[in-house]
């Protein structure tokens, strides 16, 4: 915000998920799991897997033209795009780059990537916001795209049931009439960085024979010490942002929250003082998608009129970092 007023709002959210479905029943044929131990404990019922060949890049690039053209814009009117993801097709060059060459953006943006994990897509947002009110641009692509089957040990129970494939993108303009973001808390702590990692694979243990077979490049989780970490931090940033927005828990239409797990989501929504009436839920039908989370959520949300012209709208994330945030918006 600035004097008061918002200088910038997401105009149009659109999502990309594969067309593969992985099954509860599926999984139980490939670890040591079973469909009710996986609904009871994170709400999951199936899961979208992207096929053979089909790269983040590629999922990026589909709802960021998605999201354009809801928008009413062409990729040449992009002033900067943003990708958030943990999964990106290759280290060199970024992720972001190669997805404004695959909509035709080439030359006339500047584009990079940022990783904060499942946080990423609230922390570009944030950044969005900023070059909007700096004047640099008047259009920003947020794109939010993670293909976390390829970064998953499938032997792993712990970790393998959470998650899914898909992207989501935004487009951020500068607001009119009220509209947009109203207020925005972000934070990390480096300190728990093991908690949520892949301890190896990169500059400071590179890929050897030993990483490999020991699956050290693949996701490792402390899960109940992060369930703790999540509830508290995404609970106390949304009580944050609708303090410094002068609201309450009772103003907001609808929050949007992390599909992590649907415990982490509840306990979340009753330390906030929100019902589960107006909290968004999807987990079920694609697990956690790391970063591209919130941005699915707000397509389908909008789809299905749960948002509208008006609305007020909470956005809460957590991730590896730790890092963690919320953000107010105005709809």
């Amino acid at each position: 915000m600035k004097n008061g007023a918002p200088v910038a709002k997401i105009s149009a959210a659109a999502r990309y998920l594969p067309d593969r479905v992985m099954t509860n029943a599926d999984l139980e044929r490939m670890v040591d799991t079973s469909d009710s131990w996986i609904r009871e404990r994170t709400g999951i019922v199936e899961r979208r897997i992207a096929a053979e060949g089909e790269s983040t890049t590629e999922m990026g690039a589909r709802a960021a033209n998605r999201a354009l053209a809801k928008a009413g814009l062409e990729p040449s009117d992009v002033d900067l795009i943003i990708v958030t993801t943990a999964t990106p097709d290759r280290w060199l060059p970024s992720t972001a780059c190669e997805v404004q060459s695959r909509i035709g953006a080439s030359r006339s943006s500047l584009a990079f990537d940022l990783h904060a994990a499942c946080t990423g897509f609230l922390y570009a947002v944030s950044m969005a916001e900023g070059y909007v009110a700096a004047g640099r641009g008047e259009v920003v692509l947020v794109v939010s795209s993670e293909k976390m089957s390829s970064i998953l040990n499938w032997e792993d129970r712990a970790t393998c049931v959470l998650f899914g494939d898909g992207a989501g993108a935004v487009v951020v303009q500068p607001s009119e009439n009220g509209e947009g973001i109203l207020s925005s808390f972000h934070r990390s702590d480096g300190d728990m960085a093991d908690l949520l990692q892949r301890p190896a694979g990169g500059a400071a243990r590179p890929l050897d024979e030993t990483v490999l077979r020991e699956k050290e490049h693949l996701m490792q989780m402390s899960g109940r010490e992060v369930f703790k970490s999540a509830v508290r931090s995404m609970a106390k940033a949304g009580r944050t942002v609708l303090g410094e927005a002068g609201l309450n828990s009772d103003h907001v239409d609808l929050m949007v929250p992390h599909q992590a797990n649907i415990r982490i989501i509840e306990s979340t929504a009753r330390y906030s003082r929100i019902p589960m009436e107006k909290v968004f839920v999807n987990l079920d039908r694609y697990g956690n998608i790391s970063s591209a989370t919130i941005p699915v959520g707000l397509d389908e949300a909008e789809e299905a009129g749960l948002i509208g012209p008006g609305s007020l709208v909470l956005m809460t994330s957590f991730g590896a970092g730790l890092t963690w945030g919320a953000m107010a918006m105005r709809w």
